[in-house]
């Protein structure tokens, strides 16, 4: 009798400590990624200014969920996202999670974008933001970030040149400090007034062009996705912004690129202005922390006769999940996106280790920590902004038809009136198909 009573004591026990041992395992497999298995995420995105920053994050993130793998490929830079997104896919290695532009991207890619719509960040989202990646009642895409960008200028070169940034006003004010920066430049210690980096043909197709194109369309993208043509109506103003650039600036600008312009003339005091973004924040404080944080501003690119004090605002990417993946990385996909965007310590992260402007509410603005995102936000608050249209160009058209086209124009085998002749023809082909 007290063998038995003995032998059930002991099964008793063994029973309570495995369901006890059951229930932690079960716990902490839910908290992870829902399965006793590894998922992994596959991240192929664009921005490498926060390149090293973000594979932090992922690691940040695998620490506090076990189980979860995340592998981060970066594209951009001097090199094409989109075609090599497109290689990516038809190589068959699919990534979970990737970039889309705007309404074009949606639709070249909807066979692969998840809906989502059940996300906490989709929620949160600005006003506005979201609109490039609806479609048919789902939401297609979460917003990186807003930003900005105009001409960046160091502000120690301007006033040893006796300007101050603030009478710039307008296209001929900003001629006239051009010319006088030119004239002095010696004396200032500078190779050249720009660095103007015509090889991005995504700085010049995209991102200057979107200024002087942007008025047409009411600075919409979902107006210029549907455009069937594109007039160049502030064409002049545009030509002369290229002028000006090119003419002023380190040569030969066709083979000048984001890197020289950025890292090895800007960024050492060897130029006075580029046109770049808040982005270039982070490259610029590795080599010179305080020039980033003490010398440089940020002046609108005027488009004249129309508006010459606003900067374009907008978001530059959206993140997509692939929803032919295994049901269980959709879900961690989407897990991940709302623990970077929602999360407090996301929240700190984005703000602190990525310097975003957040496109999320729920952020405290005043935390915005570096001088260009600041000035951007201020614009911002005061109205004076222009959308970004650019992602509603035809696949193709701004980077590989138009930037292509300002290469030959500033290398004199196009005429000003011929680049806008086949500019103009190569969207109303795109748009008949």
């Amino acid at each position: 009798m007290k063998n038995k009573k003995f032998f059930f004591t002991v099964l008793s026990v063994f029973l309570v400590l495995s369901m006890a041992l059951f229930g932690c395992s079960s716990s902490n497999s839910s908290e992870n990624n829902d399965s006793g298995k590894q998922i992994t995420l596959d991240v192929f995105q664009f921005k490498v200014e926060f390149k090293d920053q973000f594979e932090k994050v992922a690691k940040q993130y695998e620490e506090q969920h076990p189980g979860v793998k995340i592998n981060i490929t970066t594209v951009g830079g001097g090199e094409d996202y989109g075609a090599a997104l497109k290689s990516k896919f038809a190589s068959g290695d699919e990534p979970a999670i990737f970039n889309v532009g705007g309404p074009q991207d949606v639709q070249d890619w909807l066979d692969k974008l998840a809906d989502l719509s059940d996300t906490k960040a989709a929620s949160l989202a600005l006003e506005g933001t979201l609109d490039g990646v609806k479609k048919d009642g789902k939401i297609l895409g979460l917003p990186y970030n807003q930003e900005g960008y105009g001409l960046i200028y160091n502000k120690e070169i301007f006033k040893k040149a006796g300007i101050d940034a603030n009478n710039i006003k307008s296209f001929a004010d900003l001629e006239k400090a051009v010319k006088k920066l030119n004239a002095e430049k010696k004396s200032l210690g500078i190779d050249a007034v720009f660095a103007f980096p015509v090889k991005e043909t995504w700085v010049t197709g995209l991102h200057l062009s979107n200024v002087f194109l942007a008025p047409e369309f009411d600075s919409n993208v979902v107006n210029a996705f549907n455009a069937k043509t594109v007039n160049f109506q502030y064409g002049d103003a545009m030509k002369k912004l290229v002028d000006l650039q090119n003419k002023y600036s380190v040569q030969p600008t066709v083979s000048l690129d984001y890197s020289k312009q950025v890292e090895e003339l800007f960024s050492i005091g060897r130029v006075a202005i580029i046109q770049q973004g808040n982005w270039v924040y982070n490259s610029i404080a590795d080599i010179d922390p305080k020039l980033a944080e003490e010398q440089i501003g940020i002046l609108p690119i005027p488009i004249e006769g129309f508006k010459e004090d606003a900067i374009p605002v907008g978001v530059p990417m959206y993140w997509a999940v692939n929803k032919n993946k295994d049901e269980k990385v959709i879900k961690e996909a989407k897990k991940f996106l709302d623990w970077l965007y929602t999360s407090d310590e996301g929240k700190e992260i984005v703000l602190n280790d990525f310097k975003f402007i957040p496109a999320y509410k729920g952020y405290d603005s005043s935390k915005i920590s570096d001088p260009l995102s600041k000035e951007i936000y201020n614009y911002a608050q005061q109205g004076k902004t222009i959308g970004w249209v650019f992602m509603g160009y035809p696949t193709g058209w701004g980077m590989d038809k138009l930037g292509v086209n300002i290469q030959k124009y500033v290398s004199g085998k196009m005429t000003w009136d011929e680049l806008v002749a086949d500019s103009k023809k190569a969207w109303e082909e795109a748009r008949s198909k």
